[in-house]
């Protein structure tokens, strides 16, 4: 239905089920807020976008309050300017001013918030939080900065389901965090790092690792070594401008060297190894149940990090479904630190592995006792992709006149199978795309190779491939409908374990990607105003994988090459020394 208000003097007829705020800005009237989040918070705690509504006693905040038939409104008159101005300064009044100092310097959104309400000096002065610095491996919370907006209290609860952030206690005392104060490294957070993309201030933050990769490239003692996961490539342009979804591949391997890494590998590479060596973990489990032998299906994919600590605290009677493949980055950080340094005869102790990633979870996943060979941590270092930004820019580096360039070999050759890593259904699909070859000799049947199901950012995906006319040695398949189901956020994830825990899954493969939409929106992702920034940044994607000539991972010559001279066989007893490994019961 319609209702007609008047928004300063401008009569409108719009669907009776907006808000005022939405009804401004589909107007072209925009509303000044600070705690909204379309479609994530609604809830209306910082009052900024207060409005007048006539008939109203008090002052409105537009982002909850409901339109009705003959409203009038002013979203801009002395009344209402004021009262933005006082909240703005009481907000204000508890937060650290070292705006000059802090990471989100000129990113902040109460810092732009002030120059639009034109605020040049305040008038109260409050106290700083008690709590001050939390720090973990991989996220740190600094509530001297935290404004009270509970974004990030919505986004673990609603969106991903994890719920360790709450607000705790109450009035001036009133702190967000985990209850009873608990830093985040003592409880069940995954460590997916969404709170702090949504994060307006710089109160929450990936833990800065740009130091310690300055100093390991200035130490002549090293060779460092660089990697690059494949969601990157086309969210850092937006750092420098560019519209969301902008492949910035080349670039970003010019600008690595010029950083002075030694070696820039991709991590594609791995992610094709990742196919070979999960699918054929995979295949076996379907062997063993078709000739009846005891095996955890549905097989669960396992290169998020963040979804691995969450399934390690909630889910530990299905630990057994987990592939025991690591993440692509921490297998290629274990063959720079074998394969590599055998090439280039270079100790592999003299091997200093950095990753450029996505996600604030890898900074966890690198610190695990699991991920080590010979002693030696597969990875050293993590940069999100928000710091390798930083870093190109603290070089002067002018990334956007860079030429492209190419990946290293033997480690930089991928195909597109690896690309679609980085967005949700794109690990499944690239494993659909060699199973099925293996098992029947023929390529997928599918438009482009895209299984159209599970193409999408839907939070939970399915879909079903009829095996027929299978080669000999998985005759064992034949007529086989093998079903597949893909989610992303942990929210769906948990949906789809108690369906393995209650003995109801009707699958025998899932793919789960800790952060909503994969990779390409994973913590460590800059943070967009674009609410298409999940579309734009998964067209890019498949934009990646198309343009290749090669797009199936079986089809990597350097995989084959690697096989050949180091691992033997997928899944051989090499392989399973140096890239897989195994989970753990968590408790909190």
């Amino acid at each position: 239905m319609k209702v007609n208000l008047t928004i300063n003097n401008m009569p409108l007829t719009v669907d009776d089920d907006l808000t005022i705020m939405e009804a401004a800005r589909i107007n072209g009237i925009r509303i000044p807020n600070l705690c909204y989040l379309e479609d994530i918070h609604e809830f209306g705690s910082c009052r900024i976008c207060v409005v007048e509504v006539k008939g109203a006693k008090t002052l409105m905040a537009s982002c909850i309050t409901k339109v009705t038939e003959g409203m009038v409104v002013q979203t801009n008159s002395d009344r209402v300017r004021k009262a933005r101005k006082v909240l703005y300064e009481l907000i204000l009044s508890d937060h650290a001013k070292a705006c000059l100092s802090c990471k989100r310097n000129q990113s902040c959104e109460l810092q732009s918030l002030g120059k639009t309400l034109g605020i040049e000096q305040t008038r109260f002065e409050g106290e700083y939080s008690a709590y001050h610095c939390d720090s973990s491996v991989a996220i740190v919370r600094d509530m001297n900065k935290c404004i009270l907006c509970r974004r990030c209290i919505t986004v673990c609860k609603r969106i991903q389901g994890v719920q360790v952030l709450g607000a705790q206690n109450r009035g001036f005392k009133s702190v967000v965090g985990p209850a009873m104060a608990l830093p985040l490294a003592d409880i069940n957070c995954v460590f997916c790092g969404q709170c702090t993309v949504v994060c307006p201030v710089g109160a929450l933050k990936e833990r800065d690792s740009i130091p310690q990769v300055w100093d390991a490239i200035n130490d002549k003692t090293k060779r460092v070594v660089v990697q690059v996961a494949p969601a990157v490539r086309v969210a850092l342009g937006e750092e420098f401008g560019l519209p969301p979804g902008t492949s910035v591949t080349g670039k970003i391997a010019a600008a690595l060297r010029r950083l002075g890494f030694s070696d820039v590998f991709d991590t594609n590479f791995a992610a094709d190894l990742t196919i070979m060596e999960e699918g054929t973990e995979f295949l076996e489990r379907l062997k063993k149940k078709f000739s009846g032998a005891s095996v955890a299906l549905p097989m669960v994919t396992s290169c998020s990090p963040g979804w691995i600590k969450y399934i390690e605290h909630n889910f530990h009677g299905q630990l057994d479904n987990l592939s025991t493949c690591k993440s692509p980055h921490m297998m290629l950080g274990a063959l720079i630190k074998s394969y590599y340094a055998n090439i280039i005869d270079t100790a592999p102790a003299d091997m200093y592995v950095v990753s450029v990633m996505p996600c604030t979870a890898k900074k966890f996943e690198i610190t695990r006792d699991e991920m080590r060979n010979d002693s030696l941590a597969n990875v050293d270092a993590v940069l999100t992709t928000r710091e390798l930004a930083a870093m190109i820019k603290e070089a002067g580096v002018d990334f956007l006149n860079l030429p492209d360039e190419d990946f290293d070999d033997p480690l930089g050759l991928s195909t597109g199978a690896a690309d679609i890593f980085g967005v949700t259904g794109g690990v499944m699909e690239a494993a659909l795309r060699t199973v099925y070859e293996l098992i029947t000799g023929r390529e997928l049947p599918f438009v482009k190779l895209h299984v159209t199901p599970i193409v999408g950012l839907d939070s939970v995906k399915e879909a079903e491939i009829l095996i027929s006319n299978p080669l000999d040695k998985f005759r064992f398949l034949e007529g086989v409908t093998v079903k597949v189901a893909v989610t992303s956020g942990l929210k769906g994830a948990r949906q789809l374990m108690e369906q393995i825990r209650d003995g109801k899954s009707p699958y025998h493969f899932i793919e789960v990607m800790g952060c909503p939409g994969g990779c390409i929106t994973g913590g460590g992702q800059p943070r967009s105003s674009d609410p298409r920034v999940r579309v734009k940044r998964l067209k890019g994607m498949y934009d990646e994988d198309e343009k290749k000539t090669l797009r199936k991972s079986h089809e990597n010559p350097y995989i084959a090459t690697i096989y050949k001279d180091f691992l033997k066989t997928p899944g051989s007893h090499r392989s399973h020394e140096l890239l897989h490994t195994h989970y753990v019961k968590r408790t909190w």
